[in-house]
């Protein structure tokens, strides 16, 4: 088939790539010129494992190539795909101008060159329930024929979004003719070989179906952390705890670490929307309020542990932190607990050396030059009086220990993430904060 795909974001680039492996021709659309030139030059502008090998081979077979020229990515395309931002406003709703002003440039081009070919468009933008109608009444008001406007969202974790998208878990197409969802499964019809299932719906159920999913996953991340801060006050382990829940099929075992706060651009953004969308229908999800404001409160958990150890007064202490990324695999930095916790420590006088595999250019945009940025994790740590780990890389799971303790001016961890094996940081001397733990103190 030929697609265009229209924003070469995070979601863009994946999925035009992807289409692209599976044998269709893909023209994937941005207005952003550096980007743009970094894309036809086969640069692969984000970290994602896996997509660059991908990427390569798609652009060698011609298959995927860039363009700014909508006009031409509209026209030559069966199915247009909009994978544009849909940022958090300032109260909290999905901000659909990109969408909107897209859908006004297509209605546009179509309603100038009659007698063009069938077009489906599709939302894969994370957008509140009404807008695959809203697209539609903008094609409508141009008097826009032969068209339809389907809601297809993608379920990508950042980390694992190559292997998501070939290998979905589930593909969810909502759409209101037979025609136009049979066309979207012969276009997925490639992912089902591995038994993927193709669930079909109307466009405000798809659209629902999104944000319900992310906005569980965070209330169920947001419960254990929760649990984790009563584990703590009551003795019991958080690791032990969700192993026996885990292990009840009817709970299951993700999502069920206990740590500094959920991150990225996905769940912070599509809880508020749908608690604001739920607000405006009369229907508030009131769970979902307290699971924003908990989830901020935790990423402030592992401060107010720095805080007690060292007597409320840092100013001058020097903390080094491993991992700045909102997630291990990703470079992403939306959202992220350690720009939260980084920034409190510096307005209380504290200094910050880090180390993050992937994300330091991009953490760059968000802390500046007020911390230190170094070339690996063991650089961090010299002469610091604490190691923060805030982002749960492999390569920080088992580290030279004696060289940190070695490194460190006092042999003191806040683990936020979980990380490290306790036995050995209790032999090795250390002072270890952990989350939903009891914290083991050197004598």
């Amino acid at each position: 088939m030929k697609l265009s795909v229209i924003g070469t974001g995070y979601v863009g680039l994946v999925s035009g790539t992807c289409f692209a492996e599976m044998g269709n021709d893909v023209i994937c659309v941005d207005n952003n010129p550096e980007k743009l030139t970094k894309l036809k030059n086969a640069e692969v502008p984000i970290y994602e494992p896996g997509l660059d090998i991908l990427f390569y081979r798609n652009i060698a077979k011609k298959r995927l190539t860039f363009t700014d020229d909508l006009k031409h990515a509209v026209l030559d395309a069966e199915i247009i795909m909009l994978c544009l931002p849909t940022p958090q406003g300032e109260d909290g709703s999905a901000d659909l101008k990109y969408v909107y002003g897209i859908a006004e440039d297509i209605a546009k081009i179509l309603i100038e060159n009659p007698g063009h070919d069938f077009k489906v468009i599709v939302n894969k933008s994370t957008v509140p329930v009404g807008t695959c109608a809203a697209v539609t009444s903008i094609m409508n008001k141009y008097n826009v024929k032969d068209f339809e406007v389907v809601s297809n969202p993608e379920f990508l974790r950042e980390g694992y979004a190559v292997e998501d998208f070939m290998k979905p878990d589930r593909i969810v197409i909502g759409a209101s003719s037979e025609n136009t969802m049979k066309k979207m499964k012969s276009l997925y019809y490639p992912f089902t070989s591995h038994g993927s299932q193709i669930i079909e719906m109307n466009p405000e159920s798809s659209e629902v179906t999104k944000y319900a999913a992310n906005s569980y996953l965070a209330m169920r991340i947001t419960f254990m952390n929760e649990l984790a801060n009563f584990c703590e006050q009551v003795g019991a382990n958080i690791d032990l705890v969700r192993k026996g829940m885990g292990s009840d099929n009817r709970i299951g075992k993700r999502f069920l670490y206990a740590g500094i706060g959920y991150g990225g651009s996905c769940f912070p953004k599509d809880v508020n929307a749908l608690i604001k969308t739920s607000k405006e229908k009369g229907a508030e999800m009131r769970l979902l309020t307290l699971v924003d404001q908990v989830n901020k409160d935790q990423k402030m958990v592992l401060v107010n542990k720095v805080l007690k150890h060292f007597n409320n007064d840092i100013e001058g202490k020097k903390f080094a932190v491993w991992g700045l990324a909102f997630k291990p695999n990703t470079d992403d930095m939306r959202e992220a607990p350690a720009v939260v916790i980084i920034n409190e420590l510096l307005r209380l006088g504290a200094l910050v050396t880090a180390y993050d595999p992937e994300a330091m250019e991009n953490a760059k945009f968000y802390l500046q030059d007020r911390i230190e940025y170094v070339k690996n994790q063991y650089e961090a740590v010299k002469n610091a009086d604490a190691l923060l780990v805030l982002t749960e890389w492999n390569e920080f799971n088992n580290p030279d220990l004696e060289q940190v303790k070695e490194s460190l001016k006092a042999p003191i961890i806040f683990d936020g993430r979980n990380v490290f094996n306790r036995r050995k940081t209790k032999q090795l001397g250390f002072t270890h904060y952990s989350i939903g733990k009891t914290p083991i103190i050197a004598s």
